[in-house]
């Protein structure tokens, strides 16, 4: 019994908190039509498991040892009534990741584009946030670290193991991986918390995150079979022209977006014009720039 009226008391909760979220919702282009797959009204507090019509639109291909890529075609309110969302998936057995920092006026400005990126790379992607041209948080590059921990309580850190393997760690783990780490680097806000659960700051207002403000986007995601997950949203309206117009999904969007594809826990990148990716395919490499130099790039290479 206690059980039955805890699990009453969980979805009356997360109703009540889905209720409280701005009106909208999303719609993805599935064997050419419109199908929506997420409401506010009834947006979930933990996605357990991919959602299935939107997971019936990911036609995912193989590009180079270790990367696939997909595209999804969303229609949201206002202005993400069209919007492309380029996902990459990362297998960390076959690839290899290092971050680059390029800054210039005495570190203060930005400087690293995907431009700057080798041609021996075969992926990348800006990293984290950041303040006043410096990188926000926890900085580790070739095992030597540059900053210490950030503190919020939203900030999720990516490390790259010693041993190669990827994962995204809450901020209170850093120090139990402190000493295991070659790279790493925080950012914010959470997405997901670990096992798919939404945080309470993107499920009501009132908990210091702007939950309608719409924004071209950048996440990065580990999914429950461990390889990682990059999307990048893109505006397509007027056929893609203005692709670069920082229009796109709100925060609680974007946490659908990644638990609806399979993600166990995600964390925002900076996006808006700092937003950009490049990809290595068969016929050369891809490029979706941004319009803002950054401080920190995640760059991946052939293992």
């Amino acid at each position: 019994m206690r059980r039955i009226i805890a699990a009453l008391a969980l979805a009356v909760t997360a109703n009540v908190a889905a209720a409280q979220l701005p009106e909208s919702s999303l719609a993805v282009r599935v064997g050419g039509e419109w199908r929506i797959w997420w409401t506010s009204a009834a947006a979930p507090s933990q996605w357990d498991r991919p959602d299935s019509i939107l997971s019936s639109a990911v036609g995912w291909r193989r590009v180079n040892s270790g990367i696939d890529r997909a595209e999804l075609r969303l229609s949201g309110n206002g202005e993400a009534w069209r919007i492309r969302v380029i996902l990459v998936r990362v297998n960390p057995v076959r690839v290899r990741s290092g971050l680059v920092r390029m800054t210039t006026d005495g570190g203060t400005r930005g400087a690293w584009t995907v431009d700057s990126i080798p041609r021996s790379a075969i992926l990348a992607v800006n990293a984290g946030q950041f303040s006043s041209g410096r990188p926000w948080g926890w900085i580790v590059r070739n095992g030597i670290e540059e900053q210490p921990p950030g503190f919020g309580p939203l900030s999720l850190a990516f490390i790259a193991m010693k041993d190669g393997s990827l994962r995204l760690i809450s901020s209170d783990s850093i120090a139990s991986y402190r000493e295991r780490v070659s790279d790493a680097f925080q950012s914010y806000p959470t997405l997901l918390e670990s096992g798919g659960r939404v945080p309470l700051e993107l499920r009501a207002p009132d908990h210091g995150v702007d939950l309608e403000h719409r924004d071209s986007r950048v996440a990065i995601c580990q999914l429950r079979d461990g390889r990682m997950m990059i999307a990048l949203t893109r505006f397509e309206g007027l056929g893609g022209v203005l692709s670069q117009l920082p229009f796109g999904p709100t925060a609680p969007e974007m946490s659908a977006v990644m638990g609806a594809l399979g993600c166990s826990s995600a964390v925002s990148l900076d996006g808006g014009i700092s937003g950009q990716l490049a990809l290595r395919e068969r016929d050369g490499f891809r490029f979706w720039r941004g319009m803002r130099r950054v401080p920190l790039g995640l760059v991946f290479l052939p293992q």
